[in-house]
């Protein structure tokens, strides 16, 4: 696939399969299935019910949720390959991660995550959360596809 891919959220949401509130990906820029994925948060200020208490009067949001969105970032790159869909990606591992920046509202995050390694069910990415042209978190991530259980 090209790296002209773009996905709106509707998309993401038939790949993936986080749903609201839980889905911070508002749409992928560039994409090549397998390989890399490029999304954005327009803005932060979007989660302003999760900001609300973190931090009172100086809403930051939590380095844990921008790696979960750079995660949906990566599981889009590796779950629209054709012997992956219908399953899950599954979050396996965090390596070497530091938060430099914050993520405040009124930020557009851009979210980019190449893969470095695929073997079977197992991959791992590099994961870079930048905004304003700074760096505001970056590690890597590793993940497992998983099918997807049974309904209950």
């Amino acid at each position: 696939m090209s790296s002209a891919l773009r996905l709106n959220r509707e998309q993401i949401e038939a790949i993936i399969p986080h749903r609201a509130p839980f889905i911070f990906v508002d749409e992928i820029v560039e994409l090549e299935y397998g390989d890399h994925a490029v999304g954005l948060i327009r803005d932060v200020a979007e989660f302003s019910l999760l900001l609300a208490g973190h931090f009172p009067g100086f809403p930051v949001m939590p380095g844990a949720l921008l790696v979960e969105a750079l995660a949906e970032v990566g599981a889009v790159a590796a779950l629209g390959l054709p012997e992956n869909q219908g399953k899950i990606a599954m979050l396996t591992g965090l390596d070497g991660w530091r938060f430099r920046r914050p993520a405040l509202p009124g930020h557009e995050v851009r979210l980019e995550v190449t893969m470095t390694a695929r073997r079977s069910n197992y991959g791992k990415g590099r994961a870079v959360a930048t905004s304003e042209g700074q760096i505001l978190a970056e590690g890597e991530i590793s993940f497992a596809i998983v099918d997807r259980p049974a309904p209950a």
